[in-house]
Protein backbone atom coordinates (compact mmCIF):
# COMPACT_ATOMS: atom_id res chain seq x y z
CA UNK A 1 0.00 0.00 0.00
CA UNK A 2 1.45 3.51 -0.85
CA UNK A 3 2.26 6.03 2.26
CA UNK A 4 -0.34 8.38 3.27
CA UNK A 5 -1.00 10.61 5.94
CA UNK A 6 -4.13 10.23 8.53
CA UNK A 7 -6.03 13.58 10.13
CA UNK A 8 -8.43 13.42 12.99
CA UNK A 9 -10.12 16.33 13.03
CA UNK A 10 -11.75 17.30 15.56
CA UNK A 11 -15.27 19.05 14.43
CA UNK A 12 -17.13 18.89 11.11
CA UNK A 13 -15.65 22.34 10.13
CA UNK A 14 -11.74 21.00 10.65
CA UNK A 15 -12.46 17.96 8.93
CA UNK A 16 -13.93 19.85 5.49
CA UNK A 17 -11.35 22.13 5.41
CA UNK A 18 -8.74 18.95 5.85
CA UNK A 19 -10.44 17.60 3.27
CA UNK A 20 -9.51 20.49 1.10
CA UNK A 21 -5.80 19.98 1.15
CA UNK A 22 -4.73 17.49 -1.81
CA UNK A 23 -5.86 14.08 -2.59
CA UNK A 24 -7.99 13.31 0.63
CA UNK A 25 -10.47 10.91 1.49
CA UNK A 26 -13.25 10.34 4.43
CA UNK A 27 -12.81 7.33 6.54
CA UNK A 28 -14.80 6.18 9.40
CA UNK A 29 -15.08 2.43 9.66
CA UNK A 30 -13.23 1.74 6.55
CA UNK A 31 -14.71 -2.00 6.00
CA UNK A 32 -14.60 -0.48 2.00
CA UNK A 33 -12.26 1.82 1.52
CA UNK A 34 -9.26 -0.15 3.05
CA UNK A 35 -9.85 -2.75 0.98
CA UNK A 36 -9.81 -0.73 -2.23
CA UNK A 37 -6.55 0.59 -1.27
CA UNK A 38 -5.10 -2.57 -0.01
CA UNK A 39 -6.08 -3.48 -3.79
CA UNK A 40 -4.69 -0.39 -5.11
CA UNK A 41 -8.17 0.66 -6.70
CA UNK A 42 -8.00 3.97 -4.22
CA UNK A 43 -5.23 5.28 -3.57
CA UNK A 44 -5.84 8.67 -1.72
CA UNK A 45 -2.39 10.76 -0.06
CA UNK A 46 -4.70 11.61 2.68
CA UNK A 47 -7.13 10.26 4.56
CA UNK A 48 -9.66 12.19 6.84
CA UNK A 49 -10.60 9.91 9.79
CA UNK A 50 -14.17 11.29 10.98
CA UNK A 51 -15.14 8.86 13.13
CA UNK A 52 -15.57 10.74 16.26
CA UNK A 53 -17.48 13.57 14.82
CA UNK A 54 -20.85 13.89 16.90
CA UNK A 55 -22.61 12.68 14.01
CA UNK A 56 -24.05 8.86 15.49
CA UNK A 57 -27.28 9.96 16.45
CA UNK A 58 -30.96 8.76 15.66
CA UNK A 59 -33.64 11.37 16.00
CA UNK A 60 -37.08 9.84 15.66
CA UNK A 61 -40.14 12.36 15.50
CA UNK A 62 -43.66 13.36 14.11
CA UNK A 63 -42.45 14.67 11.03
CA UNK A 64 -39.86 11.80 10.09
CA UNK A 65 -36.22 10.59 11.54
CA UNK A 66 -32.92 11.61 11.17
CA UNK A 67 -30.05 9.44 11.10
CA UNK A 68 -26.36 10.29 11.43
CA UNK A 69 -24.05 9.26 8.82
CA UNK A 70 -21.19 8.09 11.32
CA UNK A 71 -24.33 5.58 13.25
CA UNK A 72 -23.48 1.77 12.82
CA UNK A 73 -25.41 -0.74 10.67
CA UNK A 74 -25.42 -2.75 13.37
CA UNK A 75 -27.00 -0.48 15.75
CA UNK A 76 -29.48 1.16 13.57
CA UNK A 77 -30.52 -2.35 12.79
CA UNK A 78 -31.24 -2.76 16.40
CA UNK A 79 -33.10 0.25 16.98
CA UNK A 80 -36.35 -0.50 18.39
CA UNK A 81 -38.20 2.74 16.75
CA UNK A 82 -36.80 1.81 13.23
CA UNK A 83 -37.57 -1.11 13.77
CA UNK A 84 -41.18 -0.60 14.66
CA UNK A 85 -41.81 2.10 11.84
CA UNK A 86 -38.87 1.55 8.98
CA UNK A 87 -39.18 -2.12 9.35
CA UNK A 88 -37.46 -2.32 5.76
CA UNK A 89 -34.52 -0.45 6.75
CA UNK A 90 -33.36 -2.92 9.81
CA UNK A 91 -34.25 -5.67 7.42
CA UNK A 92 -32.01 -4.48 4.66
CA UNK A 93 -29.45 -3.98 7.17
CA UNK A 94 -29.47 -7.09 8.37
CA UNK A 95 -29.53 -8.40 4.80
CA UNK A 96 -26.08 -6.69 4.67
CA UNK A 97 -22.74 -8.21 5.11
CA UNK A 98 -21.35 -10.11 8.41
CA UNK A 99 -22.19 -8.74 11.86
CA UNK A 100 -18.22 -7.96 12.17
CA UNK A 101 -18.90 -5.46 9.15
CA UNK A 102 -22.10 -4.62 10.56
CA UNK A 103 -20.36 -3.42 14.23
CA UNK A 104 -18.04 -1.28 12.30
CA UNK A 105 -19.28 -0.16 8.83
CA UNK A 106 -21.31 3.45 8.99
CA UNK A 107 -24.62 4.56 7.17
CA UNK A 108 -23.16 7.25 5.13
CA UNK A 109 -19.96 4.52 4.17
CA UNK A 110 -22.64 2.40 3.32
CA UNK A 111 -24.26 4.49 0.61
CA UNK A 112 -20.79 5.48 -0.69
CA UNK A 113 -19.60 1.61 -1.03
CA UNK A 114 -18.00 1.16 -4.44
CA UNK A 115 -19.59 -1.64 -6.86
CA UNK A 116 -18.43 -5.20 -6.85
CA UNK A 117 -17.76 -5.90 -10.33
CA UNK A 118 -14.68 -8.10 -10.57
CA UNK A 119 -12.94 -5.77 -13.29
CA UNK A 120 -13.11 -2.45 -11.38
CA UNK A 121 -11.50 -4.27 -7.93
CA UNK A 122 -9.01 -5.85 -10.39
CA UNK A 123 -6.56 -3.56 -11.29
CA UNK A 124 -4.59 -5.46 -13.86
CA UNK A 125 -8.08 -5.20 -16.26
CA UNK A 126 -9.13 -2.19 -17.89
CA UNK A 127 -12.47 -0.32 -16.23
CA UNK A 128 -14.22 2.87 -17.11
CA UNK A 129 -15.26 3.35 -13.81
CA UNK A 130 -11.81 3.00 -12.49
CA UNK A 131 -9.54 4.45 -15.43
CA UNK A 132 -12.08 6.59 -18.11
CA UNK A 133 -11.45 5.69 -21.60
CA UNK A 134 -10.06 2.17 -20.91
CA UNK A 135 -13.21 0.72 -22.10
CA UNK A 136 -15.86 -1.80 -19.84
CA UNK A 137 -14.67 -5.22 -20.57
CA UNK A 138 -17.78 -6.91 -18.45
CA UNK A 139 -20.06 -6.10 -21.42
CA UNK A 140 -18.70 -9.13 -23.85
CA UNK A 141 -16.95 -10.81 -20.49
CA UNK A 142 -18.47 -12.17 -16.92
CA UNK A 143 -21.91 -9.72 -16.23
CA UNK A 144 -23.87 -12.45 -15.14
CA UNK A 145 -24.08 -10.31 -11.21
CA UNK A 146 -24.50 -6.79 -13.35
CA UNK A 147 -26.40 -4.54 -14.42
CA UNK A 148 -29.83 -4.74 -16.56
CA UNK A 149 -30.99 -1.06 -16.16
CA UNK A 150 -29.15 2.09 -16.18
CA UNK A 151 -26.44 0.51 -17.98
CA UNK A 152 -24.37 2.18 -20.89
CA UNK A 153 -21.62 1.25 -23.67
CA UNK A 154 -19.20 2.61 -20.80
CA UNK A 155 -20.53 0.92 -17.60
CA UNK A 156 -23.01 -2.32 -16.45
CA UNK A 157 -21.61 -2.28 -12.85
CA UNK A 158 -24.03 -2.88 -9.87
CA UNK A 159 -24.73 -0.29 -7.00
CA UNK A 160 -24.33 -2.76 -4.40
CA UNK A 161 -26.22 -1.05 -1.24
CA UNK A 162 -28.98 -3.13 0.55
CA UNK A 163 -29.45 -0.01 1.97
CA UNK A 164 -30.22 2.60 -0.48
CA UNK A 165 -32.83 0.37 -1.97
CA UNK A 166 -35.00 0.50 1.35
CA UNK A 167 -34.42 3.97 1.67
CA UNK A 168 -35.30 4.90 -2.32
CA UNK A 169 -38.53 2.82 -1.41
CA UNK A 170 -39.13 5.59 2.02
CA UNK A 171 -38.31 8.46 -0.23
CA UNK A 172 -35.57 9.09 1.93
CA UNK A 173 -32.77 12.07 1.63
CA UNK A 174 -29.55 12.65 2.29
CA UNK A 175 -28.20 15.66 3.93
CA UNK A 176 -24.59 16.68 2.80
CA UNK A 177 -22.78 19.10 3.98
CA UNK A 178 -19.15 20.83 2.04
CA UNK A 179 -17.12 24.05 1.91
CA UNK A 180 -20.04 25.63 0.38
CA UNK A 181 -22.99 24.90 3.22
CA UNK A 182 -25.48 22.25 4.02
CA UNK A 183 -28.03 20.83 0.91
CA UNK A 184 -30.33 18.13 0.62
CA UNK A 185 -30.89 15.85 -1.94
CA UNK A 186 -33.52 13.25 -2.36
CA UNK A 187 -31.61 9.61 -2.23
CA UNK A 188 -33.13 8.97 -6.07
CA UNK A 189 -30.96 12.33 -7.32
CA UNK A 190 -28.01 11.18 -5.54
CA UNK A 191 -26.48 8.78 -7.76
CA UNK A 192 -26.01 8.96 -11.41
CA UNK A 193 -26.19 6.74 -14.36
CA UNK A 194 -23.10 6.12 -15.64
CA UNK A 195 -23.75 7.42 -19.22
CA UNK A 196 -20.46 8.37 -20.72
CA UNK A 197 -18.52 9.38 -16.91
CA UNK A 198 -19.04 6.04 -15.29
CA UNK A 199 -16.04 7.60 -12.79
CA UNK A 200 -18.66 10.01 -11.30
CA UNK A 201 -21.02 8.06 -9.00
CA UNK A 202 -23.19 10.97 -7.18
CA UNK A 203 -23.74 14.21 -6.96
CA UNK A 204 -21.22 15.17 -3.95
CA UNK A 205 -18.60 17.59 -4.64
CA UNK A 206 -14.55 17.48 -4.04
CA UNK A 207 -14.86 17.63 -0.15
CA UNK A 208 -18.18 17.09 0.49
CA UNK A 209 -19.68 15.11 3.19
CA UNK A 210 -23.11 12.88 3.58
CA UNK A 211 -23.54 14.28 7.28
CA UNK A 212 -26.88 12.25 7.39
CA UNK A 213 -29.74 10.41 6.41
CA UNK A 214 -33.77 12.01 6.25
CA UNK A 215 -36.83 9.54 6.42
CA UNK A 216 -40.05 11.61 6.12
CA UNK A 217 -42.62 10.32 8.79
CA UNK A 218 -43.52 6.65 8.89
CA UNK A 219 -47.77 6.49 8.87
CA UNK A 220 -50.13 4.87 10.57
CA UNK A 221 -51.05 2.45 8.45
CA UNK A 222 -48.06 2.13 6.01
CA UNK A 223 -46.31 -1.06 5.92
CA UNK A 224 -42.98 -2.42 4.12
CA UNK A 225 -40.41 -5.16 3.40
CA UNK A 226 -36.99 -6.16 2.07
CA UNK A 227 -36.22 -9.31 0.29
CA UNK A 228 -32.77 -10.33 -1.06
CA UNK A 229 -31.58 -13.06 -3.35
CA UNK A 230 -28.80 -13.76 -3.57
CA UNK A 231 -26.09 -16.76 -4.56
CA UNK A 232 -25.64 -18.12 -0.80
CA UNK A 233 -26.95 -16.88 2.44
CA UNK A 234 -23.75 -14.97 4.05
CA UNK A 235 -21.79 -11.99 3.35
CA UNK A 236 -23.20 -11.88 -0.45
CA UNK A 237 -24.12 -9.25 -2.42
CA UNK A 238 -27.61 -9.23 -4.17
CA UNK A 239 -28.40 -11.05 -7.52
CA UNK A 240 -32.05 -9.88 -6.84
CA UNK A 241 -33.73 -7.28 -3.79
CA UNK A 242 -36.49 -5.50 -3.51
CA UNK A 243 -37.58 -3.11 -1.18
CA UNK A 244 -41.82 -2.45 -0.62
CA UNK A 245 -43.21 0.75 1.07
CA UNK A 246 -47.02 0.28 0.76
CA UNK A 247 -50.57 1.40 2.08
CA UNK A 248 -53.63 -0.75 1.98
CA UNK A 249 -57.32 0.33 2.31
CA UNK A 250 -59.75 -2.57 3.53
CA UNK A 251 -59.08 -5.10 0.50
CA UNK A 252 -56.93 -2.83 -2.16
CA UNK A 253 -53.82 -1.03 -2.31
CA UNK A 254 -53.92 2.15 -1.70
CA UNK A 255 -50.52 3.00 -2.87
CA UNK A 256 -46.79 1.70 -3.35
CA UNK A 257 -43.38 2.68 -3.60
CA UNK A 258 -41.33 0.10 -4.77
CA UNK A 259 -37.32 -0.29 -5.06
CA UNK A 260 -34.74 -3.23 -6.67
CA UNK A 261 -31.70 -3.84 -6.31
CA UNK A 262 -29.00 -5.80 -8.24
CA UNK A 263 -29.89 -4.93 -11.40
CA UNK A 264 -29.37 -1.39 -12.00
CA UNK A 265 -26.10 0.59 -12.06
CA UNK A 266 -27.96 2.96 -8.92
CA UNK A 267 -30.58 1.92 -6.54
CA UNK A 268 -33.84 1.68 -8.92
CA UNK A 269 -37.18 2.88 -8.81
CA UNK A 270 -40.02 1.25 -10.77
CA UNK A 271 -43.00 3.81 -11.22
CA UNK A 272 -44.58 1.96 -13.69
CA UNK A 273 -45.17 -1.14 -10.90
CA UNK A 274 -45.85 1.57 -8.51
CA UNK A 275 -48.65 2.77 -11.21
CA UNK A 276 -49.92 -0.46 -11.77
CA UNK A 277 -50.54 -1.01 -7.87
CA UNK A 278 -51.53 2.33 -7.08
CA UNK A 279 -55.93 1.33 -6.29
CA UNK A 280 -55.03 -2.12 -7.64
CA UNK A 281 -56.65 -5.15 -5.35
CA UNK A 282 -54.79 -7.02 -2.35
CA UNK A 283 -54.66 -9.83 -4.30
CA UNK A 284 -51.99 -12.55 -5.58
CA UNK A 285 -53.23 -12.09 -8.46
CA UNK A 286 -53.13 -8.24 -8.82
CA UNK A 287 -49.87 -7.95 -7.35
CA UNK A 288 -48.13 -10.33 -10.24
CA UNK A 289 -49.54 -8.81 -12.93
CA UNK A 290 -48.17 -5.55 -11.65
CA UNK A 291 -44.61 -7.39 -10.68
CA UNK A 292 -44.66 -8.58 -13.92
CA UNK A 293 -43.77 -4.84 -15.37
CA UNK A 294 -40.64 -4.49 -13.38
CA UNK A 295 -38.88 -5.61 -16.67
CA UNK A 296 -39.88 -2.73 -18.67
CA UNK A 297 -36.90 -1.11 -20.23
CA UNK A 298 -34.60 -3.62 -18.91
CA UNK A 299 -31.55 -4.31 -21.15
CA UNK A 300 -30.26 -8.12 -20.31
CA UNK A 301 -26.88 -9.23 -22.14
CA UNK A 302 -26.80 -13.39 -22.60
CA UNK A 303 -25.47 -13.51 -18.87
CA UNK A 304 -28.02 -11.91 -16.69
CA UNK A 305 -31.30 -12.14 -18.19
CA UNK A 306 -32.68 -14.14 -15.55
CA UNK A 307 -32.73 -11.58 -13.38
CA UNK A 308 -35.91 -10.34 -14.94
CA UNK A 309 -38.20 -12.99 -13.97
CA UNK A 310 -36.61 -12.91 -10.70
CA UNK A 311 -37.15 -9.91 -10.25
CA UNK A 312 -40.37 -10.53 -10.88
CA UNK A 313 -40.82 -12.90 -8.09
CA UNK A 314 -38.85 -10.77 -5.58
CA UNK A 315 -41.32 -8.09 -6.35
CA UNK A 316 -44.48 -10.62 -5.61
CA UNK A 317 -42.69 -12.17 -2.56
CA UNK A 318 -42.16 -8.95 -0.80
CA UNK A 319 -45.73 -7.27 -1.82
CA UNK A 320 -47.43 -9.83 -0.52
CA UNK A 321 -45.53 -10.23 2.90
CA UNK A 322 -45.67 -6.59 3.20
CA UNK A 323 -50.04 -6.92 2.84
CA UNK A 324 -50.51 -9.79 4.61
Amino acid sequence: MEAFTIAAPRDLDAALAAAQQGDAKFIAGGTDLMQLMKDFVERPKRLVDIDGLPLDGVTIGADGARIGALVRMADLADHAEIRRQYPVVAEALLASASPQVRNMATIGGNLLQRTRCGYFRDVGSPCNKREPGTGCPAIRGDHRRLAILGGSDYCIATNPSDLAVALLALDASVELRGPGGTRVVPLNDFYLLPGDTPQRETVLAPGELITAVLLPSAGADRRSHYVKLRDRASFEFALVSAAIVVDRAGDRIRNARVAVGGVGTKPWRLPQVEAALSGAPATREAIAEAAARAGDGAHPLPENGFKIPLMQRALTRALLTAIA
